[in-house]
C-alpha cells in the first residue's frame, strides 16, 4: 500500500503540469484584428445565447479571441495555433482539438469558425463554394448558412443557419485591420 503514494503523487504532479501548459503564442502585432460586439443565439431547448464585446486578432491558423462582458470584465480568452486550442476562462483552462469543437463545447453547437473569419470581414470563405443571395437581399450563402451584409456600412454582420438547431451569429464591428 505505502508503493502507490509515490504513483499518485507522480499523477498529480503530471496533471498540475498539463494545466501549466503553455498558451498558443499570440499573434504578431501587425496580425488583421477586428473588434466589436458579437452575439450568437442556439435556438435549442434550452436557448443558449451569449453576448460580449470581442476582439479577434489573427487568422483561422493562429490567432487570440478576447470576449469581456457589455461592463467590461474579461469572460474569456481564447488562443490558437495549430495543433493547439485552448481556453481561458474563470473556470479554468480546457484544450479543444481546435476552433470548430471549441465552438461546439462551449455553445453546444459547432460553428464554421474558419469561414467566420472571413464573413466578420463581408467576404466569403475560400474554403467552401458560395452563391449570392437573391436582391433585395445583400450578402451570400455558404455552408448552410446565410450571411446577411445589408448594413455592412455600418458595421453590421448577420449569419443564419436554419438547419436544426437555428443558429443567429450577428457582429457589430467597431474596429477592423
Amino acid at each position: 500500500m505505502r508503493r502507490a503514494g509515490p504513483v499518485w503523487q507522480a499523477v498529480a504532479c503530471m496533471l498540475a503540469l498539463a494545466g501549466c501548459a503553455t498558451l498558443p503564442p499570440e499573434p504578431p502585432p501587425d496580425a488583421p484584428r477586428i473588434a466589436g460586439r458579437l452575439s450568437v443565439r442556439v435556438d435549442a431547448e434550452p436557448v443558449r445565447a451569449v453576448t460580449a464585446s470581442f476582439e479577434l486578432r489573427g487568422d483561422a491558423s493562429n490567432g487570440l479571441l478576447l470576449l469581456s462582458s457589455p461592463l467590461g470584465a474579461a469572460m474569456a480568452e481564447a488562443r490558437w495555433s495549430p495543433g493547439s486550442t485552448v481556453l481561458v476562462s474563470p473556470n479554468g483552462k480546457l484544450r479543444y482539438a481546435d476552433l470548430d469543437d471549441m465552438a461546439a463545447q462551449t455553445l453546444g453547437e459547432r460553428l464554421p469558425m474558419a469561414a467566420l473569419f472571413e464573413w466578420l470581414r463581408g467576404r466569403p470563405w475560400t474554403g467552401a463554394p458560395h452563391f449570392a443571395l437573391a436582391p433585395p437581399a445583400s450578402g451570400f450563402e455558404q455552408l448552410g448558412w446565410q450571411v446577411r451584409l445589408e448594413r455592412w456600412a455600418e458595421g453590421f454582420v448577420e449569419a443564419r443557419r436554419g438547419s436544426p438547431p437555428p443558429v443567429t451569429v450577428r457582429a457589430r464591428l467597431e474596429e477592423s485591420t
